[in-house]
């Protein structure tokens, strides 16, 4: 297991922002240069889940879940049921003899669940007697379950039968789960990530969930959960902690810690973390693309590797707000989206040859061993931090006036975001386009013999 706490002791201020990420109109690198807004809520869409090759659902705190055509734009379905906002959503897909089928399932603070079908718009399943509102669901494809999370556990299979859950939790509940090897699952509540045990019997009716651990190392509340690879799932808390846990052995005691801190002037008193605002140095989200891990912490990225333990490379002004979603790309791209209302696009650089050092101070310190949270610790000084990369600003997509709450990437047909200004963007690669109108109007000239 290994813990890093990140983001500055320090408050940022306006003084800090770096001009170069004021890019101009002059993108080359970024694609999108068109764009498709498509209408249907009527107050913060939150959610967007990928249904298929060219489907995808939207829904928010309007209580909808719209599902629409990504290629054309097309509201494809209105699903109406819910009476107040959604709080979770997620598809559920399974195969039937040949073919391959896929429902919608969705949590709302009514303190309901439903399970949709995309394909008619009906409401297939519901259940309206749960004690509390379920605020995060994880499919299980390998044991075909699903699992709602809130102040109770609940495990379910695709009829909507419940097969069992567990005693009441805090207040707090449960706010997000994944899946671990040997049909365990890591649950984050508060401060604590506690992991569960799925026993099987013959029949589904038969299935049982047991606590196993508890793992207590965060020091507040766990606000990002993701699963890393086959042997890692990772963790981030409100004060700036991501700890990557061993998803195979989670009961390991040996960890490394490092405080991220800012270099200070020579004789100046160490300002303490709790003098920072909390929104500079909360994880608001985490990413991996199996490698490497991107925190979202306060307004800036910092993407770690797994493997090496290190950093490579960071942006902490990469918005002027809070960041809530990011999505790792091939070839070293990176996607974020923000408070402020824009979606920015980022390249993996080399630092150039002519550049200084990092200094030691701003990787602060590391201790190693395992020691009492309140214990005063030995600080050894970092050198130098070889390898070290820079993010660079290749695109700024504005189009929101809202927070962008998160996005999705169809590749081909285009980059979906939503917002809270109501309205959800299709970003679409414009030499895409332009050639497929090209060649749409050469097919309706040969049909009608060139006139």
């Amino acid at each position: 297991m290994f813990r890093w706490i990140l983001g500055g002791r320090e408050a940022q201020g306006a003084v800090e922002k770096n001009t170069v990420l004021f890019i101009g109109e002059e993108q080359p690198k970024n694609s999108y240069t068109e764009l498709q807004v498509l209408k249907g809520h009527f107050d913060i869409v939150r959610f967007l889940v990928q249904i298929d090759d060219f489907r995808f659902a939207s829904a928010g705190d309007d209580g909808l879940v719209l599902v629409w055509n990504a290629e054309t734009g097309e509201r494809l379905q209105e699903l109406r049921g819910h009476s107040q906002q959604i709080t979770a959503m997620a598809a559920y897909g399974w195969t039937a003899g040949d073919l391959d089928h896929v429902a919608l399932v969705t949590a709302s603070s009514d303190r309901t669940l439903s399970l949709w079908d995309p394909e008619t718009g009906n409401r297939v399943q519901t259940v309206s007697d749960l004690q509390s509102s379920a605020k995060c669901l994880l499919v299980l494809y390998r044991l075909d379950l699903w699992i709602s999370g809130g102040n109770e556990l609940c495990v379910w299979d695709r009829d909507f039968h419940l097969l069992c859950k567990t005693d009441h939790h805090s207040d707090a509940g449960i706010t997000a789960m994944v899946e671990l090897p040997k049909n365990c699952i890591a649950a984050a509540m508060d401060k604590e990530i506690v992991i569960y045990r799925l026993s099987e019997s013959s029949s589904k009716s038969g299935t049982s969930i047991s606590e196993v651990r508890r793992l207590t190392e965060h020091q507040d509340s766990i606000r990002a959960l993701i699963t890393v690879n086959d042997q890692a799932f990772a963790s981030g808390s409100h004060v700036g902690e991501l700890i990557v846990w061993d998803s195979l052995d989670w009961s390991a005691q040996a960890y490394e810690r490092i405080l991220w801190e800012e270099p200070r002037p020579e004789g100046q008193a160490e300002i303490r973390m709790s003098s920072q605002k909390q929104s500079e140095m909360s994880i608001q989200h985490l990413a991996t693309d199996g490698e490497c891990v991107v925190a979202a912490v306060g307004s800036g990225l910092y993407l770690y590797d797994v493997s090496t333990r290190g950093v490579v490379a960071y942006r902490k002004a990469a918005h002027d707000s809070n960041i809530l979603h990011t999505m790792l790309l091939p070839e070293g791209q990176l996607l974020s989206c923000s408070e402020d209302g824009s979606v920015r696009m980022w390249e993996l650089q080399d630092l150039p040859l002519t550049a200084e050092p990092a200094s030691s101070g701003f990787f602060g310190m590391w201790t190693f061993g395992r020691s009492s949270k309140q214990a005063s610790q030995q600080v050894k000084k970092v050198p130098e931090v070889p390898g070290l990369r820079t993010l660079e600003l290749t695109g700024d997509l504005i189009g929101h006036s809202g927070a962008v709450q998160m996005f999705v990437n169809f590749v081909d047909l285009g980059l979906v975001t939503c917002s809270a200004d109501q309205l959800i963007i299709v970003w679409k690669n414009g030499e895409r386009q332009s050639r497929f109108r090209s060649l749409s109007l050469f097919q309706k000239l040969e049909e009608n013999q060139g006139l």
